[in-house]
């Protein structure tokens, strides 16, 4: 990759020795532009990168000394070397100039050799100046950083904040970070700074050879000239220019990559990038890890409470949750004074239904019923097994007319529904018992549910494939 070309603006109403101090600097590797007054000149500071000023003292209009501090008082240009160019003896003048805030004072005529030595030490002390000030951002972001992921983040959270203050720290656009094995041809981004919603998308790795690079070697891959690199070859629409991959290692496993990158316009990583980005990454897996065991340990948690208090058949809630459950609903009623009603459920003649199809054949059918309330429950709504064909559903502020109404849709989507499997249709109807808080006959959960029951013996002495209150 070619070496960064520092841009030097002249600023000098004498357009001859403009033009041939132009020819001098490009001579010396240097890129330079002219302007012949001050007029422009913060306007070109606002909108172009200059890492060295040389400006003539005697400019007509506004004076050199006038727009040295002007200058000065831009905060994007507080550290702009400026070496300012003086037809009087430069002792008379360098105190006003030093103190108005130029970096060096050369006199006029230009002696070649004097001002390319001073350009040249003022542009190291700036490139030592700027280093010394972006080491110490990055150390600063690097604290936040390291800050925010003490916290016990769940992993998705955490990836975020990741990507989030690398990219700050760094000052680059895109940082992702990639979950792969080595050898893999498909890994998953987790998270991206450009995307805050992205989480969790595939990719495939034979698209990112880089990638697929550091991963299957453990070694970090830094491409600071994309198009020039043999890695990108015969690859059309790349809109990266320089790329940093990291890989880390959870449970002493490459587990996958933080994925840096620049565009058009944006300066290429380097060395003191890799350096912060590599001591983030170094104390990230192990927060990364922190999070994930946590993260198990709650799923774990989750899992065998699922368990507790779920049917292991149909996946609904369990007799004893839902008497919990019941309980805090007809406190919570009383409290409120608002209606509650219970509904129990029980498929017809499923006895019959074991006997001739098989107990496999009945297991299906009250997948399928459970399946079926689950699609027709409200979010606020309890359903559960209550025991061998009988159901259970508690509709929270529902009335005795609100009740009837889901009862008789429960009746119509049973009718409906093919139950079975498609090549052995196997004929369901049920009957419901409707019960509802308040009233003189239930007092309590306990009474709700007795209530409920007796209403659905009704049904069945009735006829079946009906509800009763």
């Amino acid at each position: 990759m070619p070496s960064y070309t520092p841009h030097v603006l002249i600023v000098d109403d004498d357009q001859t020795l403009a033009r041939t101090m132009s020819r001098m600097l490009v001579e010396n590797g240097y890129d330079p532009a002219t302007l012949s007054s001050g007029l422009g000149l913060p306007e070109y500071l606002a909108t172009r990168q200059v890492d060295l000023l040389l400006l003539d003292l005697s400019l007509p209009g506004k004076d050199g000394l006038s727009l040295i501090e002007l200058i000065r008082r831009d905060p994007m240009c507080r550290d702009l070397a400026i070496i300012a160019m003086t037809s009087e003896a430069p002792e008379e003048v360098s105190v006003r100039a030093l103190s108005a805030g130029a970096s060096d004072v050369v006199g006029k005529p230009i002696r070649v050799r004097e001002l390319l030595a001073r350009i040249r030490t003022r542009l190291r002390a700036n490139r030592q100046l700027n280093q010394a000030r972006a080491e110490a951002r990055a150390q600063a972001a690097l604290v936040e950083l390291l800050r925010d992921i003490t916290s016990n983040l769940p992993p998705r959270e955490l990836f975020q904040v990741l990507v989030r203050q690398v990219a700050t720290g760094l000052r680059i656009p895109r940082c992702s970070i990639l979950l792969a094995k080595p050898e893999s041809d498909r890994g998953t981004v987790v998270a991206a700074s450009e995307n805050p919603v992205l989480s969790e998308l595939p990719v495939d790795l034979n698209r990112y050879p880089e990638i697929r690079q550091a991963l299957d070697r453990g070694e970090v891959v830094m491409v600071r000239d994309v198009a020039a690199d043999p890695v990108y070859q015969g690859m059309s629409d790349i809109t990266t220019t320089s790329v940093l991959v990291i890989p880390f290692s959870l449970r002493n496993e490459r587990a996958g990559v933080f994925f840096l990158r620049t565009g058009p316009g944006d300066p290429p990583l380097d060395e003191m990038d890799l350096r912060f980005a590599g001591r983030v990454v170094e104390s990230a897996a192990s927060a990364i890890e922190r999070a994930l065991a946590n993260d198990e340990a709650t799923q774990r948690e989750q899992t065998m409470r699922q368990l507790a208090e779920t049917d292991p058949l149909t996946g609904l809630l369990n007799r004893r949750t839902f008497d919990q459950k019941l309980a805090e609903e007809v406190e919570r009623a009383s409290r409120y004074s608002t209606a509650l009603s219970c509904l129990m459920i029980d498929i017809d003649h499923f006895k019959a239904t074991n006997d001739t199809y098989g107990h496999h054949a009945g297991d299906r059918v009250l997948t399928q019923f459970a399946e079926l309330l689950r699609r027709e429950q409200r979010s606020m709504d309890i359903v559960a097994r209550y025991g061998g064909e009988e159901f259970v559903i508690i509709l929270p502020e529902t009335g005795n007319a609100g009740a009837r109404l889901f009862a008789e849709r429960i009746l119509r989507r049973v009718q409906a529904k093919p139950f079975g499997e498609p090549e052995t249709s196997i004929p369901v109807t049920v009957s419901i018992g409707l019960a509802t808080f308040p009233d003189e006959r239930a007092s309590d959960a306990q009474g709700l549910v007795r209530l409920a029951d007796r209403n659905l013996l009704r049904a069945k002495s009735d006829g079946r494939n009906r509800y009763r209150d």
